[in-house]
């Protein structure tokens, strides 16, 4: 039995495969994702899980060395842009545009859908090196 506190099979797997910059995504409810990108949906209902509740889980495991976000997140949802600067305190956080963002996780090993309906609440997490990085 494992003994961190994400014990959601799937995201302990694509963790334990990611190499050094590989990507994930925790998504809202609404970021489009493709057919050919693996989705792990943990979406129940309007707001759950909540965005930054999977982020918090997942940082329990993943050690990453940058994030990266869609430039809209800062002007159109600012407390969860704030919420997230408070999870990543010393992470670098990238900001691109909206159409980048999109193309970008389209390219993640895995985007995992949350129930967060928060306007562009979405974050990709570039995979840093164990004993490196936090």
């Amino acid at each position: 039995m494992k003994k961190s506190d994400l014990i959601n099979g799937p995201i302990s797997c694509v963790i334990s495969y990611l190499g050094h910059t590989d990507m994930v995504t925790i998504a809202d409810a609404g970021l489009p994702i493709p057919a050919t990108t693996q989705r792990i949906d943990l979406a129940l209902k309007k707001g759950v899980p909540g965005f930054i509740e999977v982020l918090k889980i997942i940082l329990t495991e993943m050690c990453v060395e940058r994030a990266i976000i869609s430039e809209d997140m800062s002007k159109v949802s600012p407390a969860m842009y704030q919420e997230l600067k408070n999870v990543l305190p010393d992470i670098p956080i990238e900001e691109v545009s909206h159409t980048e963002f999109k193309k970008k996780s389209g390219t993640s090993r895995a985007v995992i859908r949350t129930g967060e309906c928060t306007p562009y609440a979405n974050v990709i997490l570039v995979a840093g090196v164990w004993g490196f990085d936090s």
